[in-house]
């Protein structure tokens, strides 16, 4: 096994000198989540860039989404679930046609729309993959890719497919940003948005006050238990970020409505409080006379650790550090991400392993141009060590 390794991270090195081509061809193209036709040439250029000896590639088509990729070994169908290892990445990014069109290096630092947040992190799993090509160790890999389109608005509509792709399998390794000090995220709160909207009656404020139901007065005990809700010892939170109601000063509001965005840290958490909201909705209305609706609800559920994830992070850690790169847990993160979607579902999963940066969602976005190389060589320990076969 040793010489297996030895021979990988060789043709990595090889390979290495395409990283940098291929990343500023796929950050060339706007892939802005709602830019469908984007995200779709930069599927194009994906087909192209993961067409290796050992993989072969599924194109999968949702409405309202652009083009989503799957890649898989042989040996991925013919291994028990549990041996199989599922490689997450996205296509998409946050920024509009116009917004951040840069590709600009000075020095060791790399700047521009997806360096980090990831095709950077696309980058590194493509010429590992092609490393491991080179010398015959891909294609008996019980290995699964993915590479949503949709992950910067919730990856709404290819959940179904990771969730097919990744269901039982032993390990999942998600791409998004590296982090300053090469940490490894295993804890993402899990996230959720509701649209809570009042009905309530109309009515002249000075004549017939008392024919009214006010909207907004229901609304605003609605507010008021929902930041609540907040529970920083449970990592629970729940902000209201828009409200708006009513037409004059002298008229009791029929409508009202606002936002709320929430996270948490352990599903039941979140299933709580959808729960607390709808039962709190129903006690206003039998007061007030109006009536609520709840629109929405949980978007991503948590990833959560667990001592699965722990021994996964402890496999890639020493392969990252044998690199040069720093390792150890990072804090939870608020933020979630497509580890959240696989952890639901009882795959361990760990996050954060494209190559380091910082700005992220930002026109500041840039990567440390080493880390590409180091990434990839640290993917290429790990699975040239991976079980094969049963």
């Amino acid at each position: 096994m040793t010489d297996l390794v030895d021979r990988a991270l060789a043709a990595a090195d090889a390979r290495a000198p395409e990283l940098l081509p291929l990343l500023e061809r796929w950050v060339a193209v706007n892939s802005y989540t709602g830019n469908l036709a984007g995200c779709d040439q930069v599927a194009d250029l994906l087909e192209a860039g993961f067409a290796l000896p050992g993989l072969t590639a599924r194109r999968v088509a949702t409405e309202g989404s652009g083009d989503h990729l799957v890649w898989a070994t042989p040996a991925f169908a013919a291994a028990p679930p549990a041996a199989r290892i599922v490689l997450i990445g996205h296509h998409d990014t946050v920024f509009p046609p116009g917004t951040f069109e840069v590709w600009e290096r000075q020095g060791d630092r790399l700047r521009g729309p997806g360096v980090l947040d990831m095709k950077g992190g696309l980058a590194t799993i493509r010429t590992a993959l092609a490393a491991l090509a080179d010398v015959g160790a891909l294609a008996d890999l019980p290995l699964a890719l993915c590479s949503v389109a949709d992950e910067e608005t919730g990856s709404n509509h290819s959940r179904p497919l990771l969730e097919e792709l990744a269901r039982g399998a032993g390990a999942a390794l998600v791409f998004e940003s590296g982090r300053a000090t090469d940490q490894i995220v295993t804890q993402r709160k899990g996230t959720g948005k509701v649209l809570v909207v009042v009905t309530g009656t109309a009515a002249h404020a000075g004549n017939n006050l008392k024919d009214g139901r006010n909207a907004l007065w229901a609304l605003a005990r609605f507010i008021d238990f929902a930041q609540g809700q907040t529970d920083w010892d449970r990592g629970v939170t729940v902000n209201v970020g828009l409200a708006s109601g009513g037409t004059s000063a002298n008229t009791v509001p029929a409508h009202a409505r606002c936002d709320i965005d929430f996270r948490y840290v352990h599903a039941v958490d979140g299933h709580a409080l959808m729960d607390a909201f709808r039962a709190q909705a129903q006690a206003i209305d039998a007061a007030l006379g109006t009536s609520t609706a709840i629109e929405g609800g949980i978007r991503r559920a948590p990833l959560e650790r667990t001592p699965a994830s722990v021994e996964l992070l402890a496999r890639y850690e020493a392969c990252a550090l044998a690199e040069g790169l720093g390792g150890g847990e990072a804090p939870l993160q608020g933020g979630g991400s497509d580890a959240n979607t696989v952890s639901a579902i009882g795959v361990p999963a760990i996050d954060a392993l494209g190559p380091r940066g910082k700005g992220f969602h930002t026109h500041d976005e840039y990567i440390e141009v080493p880390t590409l190389a180091q990434r990839t060589r640290a993917l290429v320990r790990l699975l040239a060590a991976w079980p094969r076969g049963a």
